[in-house]
């Protein structure tokens, strides 16, 4: 006996749509507050070459020196 071509289709479509939500229900977790500090990264704090990045960025959109401080204007394509 054979299978309809659609009813294949529907067949695959429902088992699709079953992964997708088993995998999303397994992804959601709940972190408390205490539990931070244990899951966050030290590589992940800022630094001072995040800071120059920074400023360099500011400063190719200020077109002036300093960039955080000063007024100024700019296309930022520097």
């Amino acid at each position: 006996m054979r299978t309809r071509p659609a009813a294949t289709i529907l067949r695959l479509a429902k088992l699709a749509s079953l992964v997708a939500f088993a995998m999303t229900a397994t992804a959601c977790t709940t972190v408390q507050p205490w539990e931070r500090d244990l899951h966050a990264r030290a590589d992940m704090q800022p630094n001072a070459h995040d800071a120059a990045i920074d400023d360099h960025i500011y400063f190719s959109k200020e077109a002036s020196s300093g960039g955080r401080g000063f007024a100024g204007g700019g296309c930022g394509c520097n």
